[in-house]
Protein backbone atom coordinates (compact mmCIF):
# COMPACT_ATOMS: atom_id res chain seq x y z
CA UNK A 1 0.00 0.00 0.00
CA UNK A 2 1.46 3.38 -0.96
CA UNK A 3 2.00 5.91 1.82
CA UNK A 4 0.92 8.89 -0.25
CA UNK A 5 -1.44 11.09 1.73
CA UNK A 6 -3.54 14.24 1.84
CA UNK A 7 -3.17 17.24 4.09
CA UNK A 8 -4.21 15.40 7.23
CA UNK A 9 -2.15 12.21 6.86
CA UNK A 10 1.43 11.10 7.43
CA UNK A 11 4.25 9.84 5.22
CA UNK A 12 4.39 11.35 1.73
CA UNK A 13 2.28 14.45 1.25
CA UNK A 14 1.34 16.08 -2.02
CA UNK A 15 0.61 19.78 -2.24
CA UNK A 16 -1.08 21.43 -5.22
CA UNK A 17 0.83 24.38 -6.62
CA UNK A 18 -1.29 27.43 -7.32
CA UNK A 19 -0.09 30.25 -9.52
CA UNK A 20 -0.68 33.98 -9.19
CA UNK A 21 1.04 37.01 -7.69
CA UNK A 22 1.29 40.80 -7.61
CA UNK A 23 3.94 43.44 -7.97
CA UNK A 24 5.17 44.86 -4.69
CA UNK A 25 4.80 48.44 -3.48
CA UNK A 26 6.90 48.42 -0.28
CA UNK A 27 10.46 48.98 -1.41
CA UNK A 28 11.00 46.43 -4.15
CA UNK A 29 9.86 43.06 -5.41
CA UNK A 30 9.94 39.81 -3.43
CA UNK A 31 9.31 37.55 -6.43
CA UNK A 32 11.96 34.91 -7.01
CA UNK A 33 13.70 35.50 -3.68
CA UNK A 34 14.12 33.51 -0.48
CA UNK A 35 14.55 35.09 2.94
CA UNK A 36 15.83 33.67 6.24
CA UNK A 37 15.03 35.15 9.65
CA UNK A 38 17.81 36.91 11.55
CA UNK A 39 15.80 38.24 14.49
CA UNK A 40 12.25 38.06 15.89
CA UNK A 41 10.66 40.18 18.59
CA UNK A 42 7.28 39.92 20.33
CA UNK A 43 6.04 42.75 22.53
CA UNK A 44 9.48 44.31 22.18
CA UNK A 45 11.28 41.24 23.53
CA UNK A 46 13.41 38.74 21.58
CA UNK A 47 11.60 35.53 20.62
CA UNK A 48 13.69 32.36 20.76
CA UNK A 49 13.08 29.69 18.15
CA UNK A 50 13.84 25.99 18.62
CA UNK A 51 17.49 25.05 18.26
CA UNK A 52 18.80 24.98 14.67
CA UNK A 53 15.60 26.45 13.20
CA UNK A 54 14.70 29.73 11.56
CA UNK A 55 11.81 31.15 9.56
CA UNK A 56 12.22 30.68 5.81
CA UNK A 57 10.03 32.52 3.28
CA UNK A 58 10.30 31.73 -0.43
CA UNK A 59 8.44 33.88 -2.98
CA UNK A 60 8.16 31.88 -6.20
CA UNK A 61 8.06 33.20 -9.74
CA UNK A 62 4.47 31.94 -10.12
CA UNK A 63 3.10 33.95 -7.19
CA UNK A 64 3.27 31.53 -4.26
CA UNK A 65 4.67 31.90 -0.77
CA UNK A 66 6.38 28.76 0.56
CA UNK A 67 7.27 29.00 4.25
CA UNK A 68 8.58 26.92 7.10
CA UNK A 69 9.82 27.37 10.64
CA UNK A 70 11.97 24.28 10.91
CA UNK A 71 9.56 21.38 10.44
CA UNK A 72 6.48 21.39 8.18
CA UNK A 73 6.24 23.31 4.90
CA UNK A 74 3.25 25.58 4.25
CA UNK A 75 2.27 27.41 1.07
CA UNK A 76 -0.41 29.49 -0.64
CA UNK A 77 -0.83 31.96 -3.47
CA UNK A 78 0.04 35.40 -2.14
CA UNK A 79 -0.51 39.05 -2.96
CA UNK A 80 2.24 41.50 -1.98
CA UNK A 81 0.41 44.66 -3.07
CA UNK A 82 -0.28 47.64 -0.79
CA UNK A 83 2.55 46.69 1.55
CA UNK A 84 0.83 43.60 2.98
CA UNK A 85 1.24 39.86 2.50
CA UNK A 86 -2.25 38.57 1.77
CA UNK A 87 -2.86 34.87 1.20
CA UNK A 88 -5.22 34.32 -1.72
CA UNK A 89 -6.26 30.79 -0.79
CA UNK A 90 -6.18 28.54 2.28
CA UNK A 91 -2.72 27.78 3.62
CA UNK A 92 -1.74 24.19 2.74
CA UNK A 93 0.65 22.47 5.14
CA UNK A 94 2.48 19.19 5.31
CA UNK A 95 1.61 17.00 8.28
CA UNK A 96 4.80 15.57 9.69
CA UNK A 97 4.99 15.13 13.44
CA UNK A 98 7.10 17.89 14.98
CA UNK A 99 8.13 17.36 18.62
CA UNK A 100 7.95 20.09 21.23
CA UNK A 101 8.54 23.68 20.25
CA UNK A 102 8.95 22.88 16.54
CA UNK A 103 5.27 21.96 16.31
CA UNK A 104 4.30 25.10 18.21
CA UNK A 105 6.37 27.18 15.78
CA UNK A 106 4.38 25.82 12.85
CA UNK A 107 1.14 27.05 14.42
CA UNK A 108 2.68 30.39 15.33
CA UNK A 109 4.00 31.03 11.79
CA UNK A 110 0.77 29.85 10.15
CA UNK A 111 -1.30 32.25 12.27
CA UNK A 112 1.08 35.12 11.56
CA UNK A 113 1.02 34.61 7.78
CA UNK A 114 -2.77 34.50 7.76
CA UNK A 115 -2.97 37.82 9.65
CA UNK A 116 -1.98 39.87 6.56
CA UNK A 117 1.31 41.17 8.00
CA UNK A 118 2.79 44.36 6.61
CA UNK A 119 6.16 44.16 4.91
CA UNK A 120 8.98 46.46 3.90
CA UNK A 121 12.12 45.74 1.90
CA UNK A 122 15.32 47.73 2.41
CA UNK A 123 18.28 46.46 0.38
CA UNK A 124 18.54 42.75 1.33
CA UNK A 125 16.50 43.03 4.54
CA UNK A 126 12.80 42.12 4.64
CA UNK A 127 10.78 43.18 7.68
CA UNK A 128 7.37 41.69 8.52
CA UNK A 129 5.12 43.22 11.18
CA UNK A 130 1.98 41.58 12.56
CA UNK A 131 0.47 43.16 15.67
CA UNK A 132 3.26 43.08 18.28
CA UNK A 133 5.51 40.68 16.30
CA UNK A 134 8.36 41.86 14.08
CA UNK A 135 10.46 39.48 11.98
CA UNK A 136 13.65 40.67 10.28
CA UNK A 137 14.85 38.46 7.44
CA UNK A 138 17.80 38.62 5.07
CA UNK A 139 18.12 37.48 1.47
CA UNK A 140 19.32 33.88 1.50
CA UNK A 141 21.86 34.60 -1.23
CA UNK A 142 23.57 37.03 1.15
CA UNK A 143 23.44 34.83 4.25
CA UNK A 144 24.27 31.51 2.58
CA UNK A 145 26.25 31.79 -0.68
CA UNK A 146 25.75 28.93 -3.14
CA UNK A 147 27.52 25.76 -2.03
CA UNK A 148 29.56 23.54 -4.34
CA UNK A 149 28.00 20.42 -5.82
CA UNK A 150 31.05 18.30 -5.02
CA UNK A 151 31.88 17.38 -1.44
CA UNK A 152 28.58 18.57 0.07
CA UNK A 153 26.39 16.10 1.91
CA UNK A 154 22.96 16.73 0.37
CA UNK A 155 20.06 15.44 2.48
CA UNK A 156 16.75 14.65 0.78
CA UNK A 157 14.07 17.31 1.29
CA UNK A 158 11.19 16.70 -1.13
CA UNK A 159 9.99 14.86 -4.24
CA UNK A 160 8.63 16.91 -7.17
CA UNK A 161 6.11 15.37 -9.58
CA UNK A 162 4.31 17.50 -12.19
CA UNK A 163 2.60 20.24 -10.16
CA UNK A 164 3.06 18.71 -6.71
CA UNK A 165 5.74 18.69 -4.02
CA UNK A 166 5.97 15.65 -1.75
CA UNK A 167 7.40 15.43 1.76
CA UNK A 168 8.56 12.12 3.20
CA UNK A 169 8.76 11.39 6.91
CA UNK A 170 12.40 11.01 7.96
CA UNK A 171 13.75 12.29 4.64
CA UNK A 172 16.71 13.90 6.40
CA UNK A 173 18.14 10.39 6.90
CA UNK A 174 18.64 9.98 3.14
CA UNK A 175 21.56 11.75 1.49
CA UNK A 176 23.92 11.83 -1.50
CA UNK A 177 27.39 13.23 -2.11
CA UNK A 178 29.05 13.95 -5.45
CA UNK A 179 32.79 13.50 -5.93
CA UNK A 180 33.83 13.91 -9.54
CA UNK A 181 32.32 11.05 -11.51
CA UNK A 182 31.10 9.18 -8.44
CA UNK A 183 27.96 9.55 -6.36
CA UNK A 184 27.59 7.88 -2.97
CA UNK A 185 24.91 8.10 -0.34
CA UNK A 186 22.33 6.47 1.89
CA UNK A 187 18.68 5.80 0.99
CA UNK A 188 17.51 5.91 4.59
CA UNK A 189 17.78 2.12 4.55
CA UNK A 190 20.68 1.07 2.30
CA UNK A 191 23.99 2.51 1.15
CA UNK A 192 24.17 3.49 -2.53
CA UNK A 193 26.89 4.27 -5.04
CA UNK A 194 27.21 4.78 -8.76
CA UNK A 195 28.78 6.74 -11.59
CA UNK A 196 27.67 10.12 -12.87
CA UNK A 197 28.64 12.15 -15.95
CA UNK A 198 28.97 15.89 -15.46
CA UNK A 199 28.26 18.92 -17.64
CA UNK A 200 27.86 22.63 -16.93
CA UNK A 201 24.24 22.44 -15.75
CA UNK A 202 23.42 18.73 -15.89
CA UNK A 203 24.37 15.44 -14.29
CA UNK A 204 23.67 12.05 -15.87
CA UNK A 205 23.28 9.10 -13.54
CA UNK A 206 24.33 5.59 -14.49
CA UNK A 207 22.83 2.57 -12.76
CA UNK A 208 22.97 2.87 -8.97
CA UNK A 209 24.02 -0.03 -6.76
CA UNK A 210 22.65 -0.44 -3.22
CA UNK A 211 23.17 -2.80 -0.35
CA UNK A 212 20.49 -5.46 0.11
CA UNK A 213 18.75 -4.71 3.40
CA UNK A 214 14.97 -5.13 3.14
CA UNK A 215 13.19 -1.78 3.53
CA UNK A 216 9.58 -1.50 4.69
CA UNK A 217 7.23 1.35 5.60
CA UNK A 218 8.60 4.90 5.39
CA UNK A 219 12.12 3.60 4.75
CA UNK A 220 10.93 1.70 1.71
CA UNK A 221 8.99 4.70 0.41
CA UNK A 222 12.01 6.92 0.82
CA UNK A 223 14.42 4.50 -0.85
CA UNK A 224 12.11 4.03 -3.83
CA UNK A 225 11.67 7.79 -4.27
CA UNK A 226 15.41 8.44 -4.11
CA UNK A 227 16.63 5.62 -6.36
CA UNK A 228 13.84 6.16 -8.90
CA UNK A 229 14.46 9.92 -8.90
CA UNK A 230 18.22 9.68 -9.53
CA UNK A 231 17.94 8.45 -13.09
CA UNK A 232 19.38 9.49 -16.42
CA UNK A 233 20.15 13.09 -17.34
CA UNK A 234 18.96 15.71 -14.86
CA UNK A 235 19.47 19.46 -14.72
CA UNK A 236 20.78 20.75 -11.42
CA UNK A 237 20.49 24.08 -9.70
CA UNK A 238 22.10 25.16 -6.43
CA UNK A 239 20.62 28.06 -4.50
CA UNK A 240 22.38 28.77 -1.23
CA UNK A 241 22.34 25.49 0.69
CA UNK A 242 19.70 23.89 -1.54
CA UNK A 243 20.07 21.56 -4.54
CA UNK A 244 17.35 20.81 -7.08
CA UNK A 245 17.66 17.93 -9.56
CA UNK A 246 15.06 17.98 -12.34
CA UNK A 247 14.16 15.84 -15.35
CA UNK A 248 11.07 17.06 -17.17
CA UNK A 249 8.26 17.48 -14.63
CA UNK A 250 9.88 15.21 -12.02
CA UNK A 251 12.69 15.93 -9.61
CA UNK A 252 14.17 15.90 -6.13
CA UNK A 253 15.23 18.70 -3.80
CA UNK A 254 17.98 18.47 -1.21
CA UNK A 255 19.34 20.60 1.63
CA UNK A 256 22.98 20.64 2.71
CA UNK A 257 23.51 18.79 5.98
CA UNK A 258 24.30 21.05 8.91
Amino acid sequence: MKRMIGLAGAGLLLLGLAACGDESTAGGTLTGKTYLSTSITEDGKPKQLAAQTRVKLQFTDDGRLIADAGCNTMQASVSTSDGNLTLKDPLAMTDMGCPGSRGEQDGWLSKLLQSKPSWKLANDTLTLVADSTTIALSDQSTLTPDLKLDGTKWTLDSVVSQDTVGKIVGSEKAWITFNGERVTGFTGCNELNGVVARAATTVTFGELATTRRACAGDEGTMEKALTKGLHGEMSYQITGNGLRLQAGDAGLTFIAAR
